[in-house]
């Protein structure tokens, strides 16, 4: 056998494996795991292939697409929406979805990726378009729910599930960002008045109850003091006149059970120390002509004590 006829023998053989390393290449597919391949037999939608290792016939299945399982994050760039009170907000958000039938999201749609982008900002407009500009700051997640639900409607045909969306930031334009800074500044300096004032008449009905419970409870204590003061005399004075009745009691008995006897020695002790005591006080005085008949002064007094003993016949004939 000459070296030509050798090397084309070994050539075939060559060939051969090469072609076989090629089919298996074509033919067996490893999926990985979250991830769906959509093949397609001669140019058809034929299945989808999940994780793990699969066969295809070499020549006749393709794998024509590639889809990831696993939740997708979007970035939504930034877009000018205007009020419902026109006034002009750049806004940019981020979106959230995930495929949950590949065949849809490879034949429904030619990039679904770009078309839920393009509906996450068309749907904030319309949403934006409803509020007015302090509602937009206010209602947040009325917004990202709103725009979920438009979202979610439009991409079930695609296969894919939207599963949330959330405003990154709001910004309005520097004059109306300057317009609200003076408007929260004065709502401050008015919530500091208004409390300065609060203050301020609460101090004032502190001090005016303060200064009224002081007066009652001066008022009170005066009250207190008057009635213990009078309580005090009283039982002073009756107690004078408890002494006072005790020792005519004594007298009366030394003379005899003879109790006006008694009242006429003591009101002559009362005279008689009455005009020393007017003596003492000043050298010059008027007394009566009968100052000395003391013994008179008792007789008249003891007509008080005993009424209807030793009147005057003009006095009887008087009271008759």
């Amino acid at each position: 056998m000459s070296l030509f006829e050798s090397f084309g023998q070994f050539g075939w053989l060559f060939l051969l494996a090469v072609l076989v390393i090629i089919v298996l290449i074509k033919t067996a597919v490893v999926v990985p795991n979250q991830s769906a391949y959509v093949v397609e037999r001669l140019g058809k939608f034929h299945k989808v292939l999940y994780a793990g290792f699969h066969l295809l016939l070499p020549f006749v299945d393709v794998v024509a697409y590639k889809r990831s399982l696993k939740e997708q994050v979007l970035d939504v760039p930034k877009q000018t929406c205007i009020t419902r009170d026109n006034v002009s907000v750049d806004i940019d958000g981020v979106l959230y979805l995930q495929v949950i039938t590949p065949e849809k999201s490879a034949y429904g749609i030619s990039d679904y990726e770009w078309g839920a982008i393009q509906l996450a900002q068309t749907s904030l407009r319309s949403v934006i378009g409803k509020l007015e500009l302090d509602k937009t700051f206010e209602e947040r997640t009325r917004i990202n729910q709103e725009v979920v639900e438009a979202l979610d409607a439009a991409t079930a045909p695609w296969g894919v599930k939207v599963l949330r969306y959330e405003i990154r930031d709001i910004t309005p334009p520097a004059t109306v960002m300057e317009a609200m800074e003076k408007q929260m500044r004065a709502e401050r300096e008015k919530r500091a008045t208004i409390a300065e004032s609060e203050g301020e008449m609460q101090s004032q009905i502190n001090r005016a109850e303060g200064a009224r419970a002081a007066a009652i409870a001066q008022s009170e204590g005066q009250k207190q003091a008057i009635i213990n003061q009078a309580e005090g005399e009283a039982a002073q004075i009756r107690t004078v006149a408890t002494a006072t009745a005790e020792g005519l009691r004594i007298v009366g008995d030394q003379l005899g059970n003879d109790g006006v006897a008694a009242a006429q020695l003591r009101l002559a002790e009362a005279y008689i120390n009455e005009f020393g005591k007017l003596a003492k006080t000043g050298n010059s005085m008027i007394i009566p002509a009968d100052v000395a008949d003391a013994a008179g002064m008792v007789a008249t007094m003891t007509k008080i004590i005993k009424p209807g003993q030793g009147l005057s016949a003009e006095t009887k004939k008087t009271n008759a």
